[in-house]
Formats: C-alpha cells, structure tokens, sequence
C-alpha cells in the first residue's frame, strides 16, 4: 500500500509504477531530504505538534539512515516513488509507528521545493569554486605572456597585434561575471519554501523561522502557492551556467584553432589530446571539442526547464518533476568540464614565435600607420584611404608595410616621414593603446594582478 494510497481501491499498474516513479535521478537529494526532515522534526517536538521524544527517536532515526545510505547499505525501492516517500518508509520501518509523525504540517510539494533549493546552492558554490581555479589559472598563464604578441582577429581576419594576457584576460572578465551571475543567483536561491504545505500552508503553529535558521537560509518564502510552484531558481541557475559554457565554447573554439597546423599558437599536452584511429600522425583537440559539444547539453535543460513552465496554472503540477534531471546533467556538465578545461590551459605550450610572425603578417599595424598620419593633420578619412592604398600596394608586391621604403611611402602621401617605422612596429603599435581596456603592458600587468586578487579571494 502507498503512504498516500487509501482513497484507492487497487494498487497502480506497474508500468503506472515506473513512469510515475523519479527515484532513479532523484536518490540524490538523499541527504538534503533527511536534512530538511531533521530540521523539520526538531521543529514539530519544540512546537509541542509532536511529541518531544518522538521528535528525538525520529531524528536519531534520520542520522542513522543518512549514515547507512552513505555507507551503501541501504537499497532503494521504485514502488516507493521517490526519494521522500523512500526516506519516509524506511523510516517507518525502522522505528514503527513514530516515523508515521514525521510528515505532520508539511507536503511533498513543499519538501521537494526545499531539496532542490539546498541541491542547487550547495552545487552552485562548488562550481564557483571550479571557476575561481580557472580564471586562476588564467590569470596566471597571462602574467607570464605580458610581452607575447599574437594577432587580435575580428571576423576570423587579422585585425590589430595585441598580448596573450590581453585576450586571455578577456575570458577573466567573462569568468568574473559567470561567477557572480551564480552569486547573485544563490540570492535567490537561498529562500526557504518549508512550511508552505501542498499549497495552502497548514493549521499546525509551525515555526519557518527556527526551521530557515537550522538549515542556514537567509529568509522563508512569502506565499504559500508561489513556494512550491516556483522554479525560477533552477531555470536563473541554468541561465547563468548557459552563459559560462557559452564563454568555455567560445575559448575552446580558439583551442581548436589554435592548435592546428594553419595557425600552430599552442601545442596541447597529450594527456589533453587524443590520435585517430586510421591516421598515425593526428593529435585532436578533442577535450576542447567535447566541451564545446556539452555546451549544447546545458542550453537543451534550460530549454527544457523554460519549455516546462511555460504554462503550468498555481500551484504545484507533476510536470514539475522534469526540472530535476535537466538541473543535475546541467550542473553535472559543468563540474565535469571546468576541471579539464583549467588542466588543459595549464599545461598547453605557446609557440611565441609562431603568434609573433603572425601578429606581423596580414596588415595588423595598418590602423597605427593611419593613426600616425592623423597625429600629422591627416584627416582620418584620408589617412585611411591612403593607407589602404599602400595596402593594395603591397599586396601586389607579396610585401608588409614595413617592408616598403620610405620613398614608397611618400609616392602615396608626402606626409610620410621616418618616424613612420617606429610607429608600426609590432610591440608600438601595442603599448601605444594606453587607454583603460587596451592592451598596453602597464594596463595589462595591472588588470593581471587585479584578476589574480580577485581569483585568490574567491578561492579562500
């Protein structure tokens, strides 16, 4: 017979059984559930709503069965439905009658609220501290590339040189919003719905506010019906981890290119890369290409959750049920993939000579060329069309800028001077963007040192 079978006049079919049936991905919250039901009996024997020494044999109950579960000595049962009505027959079971008090004044609706709510902020400060490693990690590897020049690329063109640090100090600052989207998530997330029953709260003289305290909350939730129909925190989480596997793809993109023979900027450690199985001399980006993959997978729950909710009345729905698996792969996806993503970054060889002779190919000191006829009284309409003019010039001629003589230079504009040479030089035209943001060393030593601040305080 089901805990909640005796309106019922026969048992559930057995398929009924198993599609209804959550505890193959919902045994996870086992410790959260005996937690929240702790919190809970120890609340109804202090209110006087149970009694004192029923409330005591009940949690004593509880941490034994927690102990044995984490112990593997306890086997779950489908029947039982899901991880509440399990922990709650196991109980009974063990001490009778007195676990049947456990689920006075409260409702699976309410309980499964409260669940996902621990789940979620515990994991959401275990990925915060794997994204502190990171942008570490980053942080670090930038430090040591403050002289090292490679191309800028917009539209996948050569576009102006700037500094290693400089462009992986830009994954640091996406970093630091991912990590406080998640902060500003756990906000949110860190509101205790327990006491709000199936939907209309209870007539027993609960006490939320001992219960929020024993569980380290930061406030209880203020309507009954919005409690345990509200999943918002599950789908801002998902959001916010979209977003960071967006910025994960985004550099493994740039690992892939990197990596290949055209380009040849860094070379993986090959305990982060794989062989083909028919082509003897393939080394394959593939950790980089998996986590660009997976990113998908975190975007198909968020999806998923959205499409869910999108049209459930108040209050609680079985629909509901669907948050749990696309949360756990979101945030299983996550903590698998930025561990290997910092192993990787840390263990990658830059080619400094290969990003070097690219950063002086393909026209990237042409803007400088343009801006140091502006600083002459140039306008900057003309000194760009001169110097796209000088441009075509040397492609026609398999040459660089820098190549020409001056006396090539003053057939296009009599402007031109010696002193152009210096201006396009590779490591000028960088630390001559002096501007907050830019890639001047000075600039993107500071922002280093900011950023590794930054990373060494999240992780304390």
């Amino acid at each position: 017979m089901k805990l909640w079978g005796g309106r019922f006049t026969k048992a559930t079919d057995s398929a009924t059984d198993h599609f209804h049936s959550s505890i193959a991905f919902d045994r996870r919250l086992y410790r959260q559930d005996i937690l929240g039901s702790i919190a809970h009996a120890e609340m109804l024997g202090a209110q006087g709503i149970i009694p004192r020494e029923d409330s005591e044999t009940i949690q004593a109950a509880l941490r034994g069965l927690l102990a044995d579960i984490e112990a593997g000595a306890v086997t779950f049962d489908e029947a039982a439905e899901d991880i509440h009505m399990n922990v709650e027959t196991l109980l009974i079971e063990r001490i009778g009658d007195v676990g049947k008090r456990l689920h006075t004044g409260r409702s699976r609706n309410d309980q499964v609220a409260l669940n996902m709510r621990m789940y979620v902020r515990d994991e959401i400060r275990a990925i915060q501290r794997l994204i502190a490693d990171l942008g570490n990690a980053i942080a670090d590897i930038a430090a040591s590339h403050l002289d090292t020049i490679l191309p800028g690329y917009t539209h996948l063109q050569r576009a102006q040189p700037v500094t290693l640090a400089h462009h992986l100090t830009a994954y640091g600052e996406m970093l630091k919003r991912d990590y406080e989207r998640l902060e500003d998530a756990y906000k949110r997330v860190n509101i205790m719905p327990l006491g709000s029953g199936a939907l209309a709260a209870t007539t027993y003289p609960l006490d939320r506010e001992r219960v929020c305290r024993a569980l380290g909350f930061d406030s209880i939730t203020k309507n009954s019906m919005d409690a345990v129909s509200d999943r918002d925190f599950c789908i801002e989480t998902m959001g916010a981890l979209s977003l960071l596997m967006m910025h994960l793809s985004r550099f493994c993109e740039e690992i892939v290119l990197w990596s290949s023979h055209e380009f040849r900027f860094i070379e993986l450690d090959d305990g982060y890369a794989t062989g083909s199985s028919i082509m003897p001399q393939k080394k394959n980006p593939d950790m980089a290409e998996l986590i660009r993959g997976k990113t998908g997978r975190v975007y198909g729950g968020l999806m998923g959750l959205l499409t869910v909710m999108k049209g459930l009345p108040l209050a609680y729905n079985k629909d509901m049920q669907e948050d749990k698996e696309a949360v756990f792969d979101g945030i299983d996806t996550v903590t698998m993939c930025l561990p290997v993503f910092t192993a990787m970054l840390r263990t990658m060889t830059v080619r400094k000579d290969r990003m070097y002779a690219a950063a002086g190919q393909g026209f990237t000191n042409a803007t400088d060329a343009a801006d140091w006829l502006v600083k002459q009284g140039v306008p900057f309409r003309d000194a760009h069309e001169i110097i796209g003019r000088l441009v075509l010039y040397c492609l026609q001629r398999g040459k660089a800028l820098e190549d020409l003589s001056l006396a090539e230079y003053q057939a296009t504009s009599p402007v031109f001077d010696e002193r152009v040479y210096e201006a396009i030089s590779l490591e000028r035209c960088v630390n001559a963007r002096t501007v907050p943001g830019g890639p001047a060393k000075d600039y993107v030593e500071g922002l280093t040192k900011e950023q590794q601040a930054y990373w060494e305080k999240a992780l304390r």
